[in-house]
């Protein structure tokens, strides 16, 4: 059985909590407004899509292909990137609320979030090379094994990243980031 291919539509204002979002290809589409809040994406492939404004709480994702995806303005809570399909998994965040989300043993070079709420979530052994943390609220995320290398955290604010477990040769911050990276010292820095 062949998948559906749809390109280039403009979907506005749907709620495909009502009514599920076929399982397609869908390239080059727009969703704008759209309420996949628990939906089930599960087998999805998203090429060259944007979201603007949607909502994709807890929504699923086992196997959703996301290359070269743009997400501006979402809700994203307690998604599971880790699920998706590894092959051209490509991402950008701007505007986001992403937390509680994982990217477990997600490869993220070159990834930009940029003015996003990545509180709590789940970078343990992420490639995040290259990686762009811009005004991102980075509290309580969990960075365990990840590579940090060229990553660039100026911006970022309250994360906590322990030098010792994982990668960050060449990475970024600003000086007044630095007791991010002291913290398990439990030091005060003025």
């Amino acid at each position: 059985m062949s998948k559906t291919y749809i390109e280039e539509q403009t979907f506005e204002k749907k709620d495909f909590t009502l009514q599920p979002l076929a399982r397609a290809d869908y390239e080059d589409c727009s969703f704008i407004n759209c309420n996949f809040s628990g939906s089930e994406l599960s087998n999805i492939n998203f090429s060259g899509c944007t979201f603007n404004g949607c909502n994709l709480g807890t929504a699923s994702v086992h196997n959703t292909t996301f290359s070269d995806v743009k997400f501006t303005g979402c809700k994203m809570l307690g998604l599971h990137f880790e699920n998706c399909n590894t092959l051209l998994f490509s991402v950008y965040f701007e505007d986001c609320v992403a937390n509680l989300c994982s990217f477990y043993q997600r490869n993220l070079k070159k990834t930009v979030f940029k003015n996003c709420s990545l509180q709590e979530v789940d970078f343990t052994e992420a490639n995040l090379t290259g990686a762009t943390f811009a005004n991102c609220d980075l509290n309580k995320a969990l960075f365990e094994n990840s590579i940090l290398e060229k990553a660039d955290f100026r911006t970022a604010y309250n994360y906590t990243i322990d030098p010792q477990f994982n990668k960050i040769k060449k990475a970024r911050f600003s000086a007044t980031g630095l007791a991010g990276l002291l913290r398990k010292y439990d030091i005060e820095v003025d």
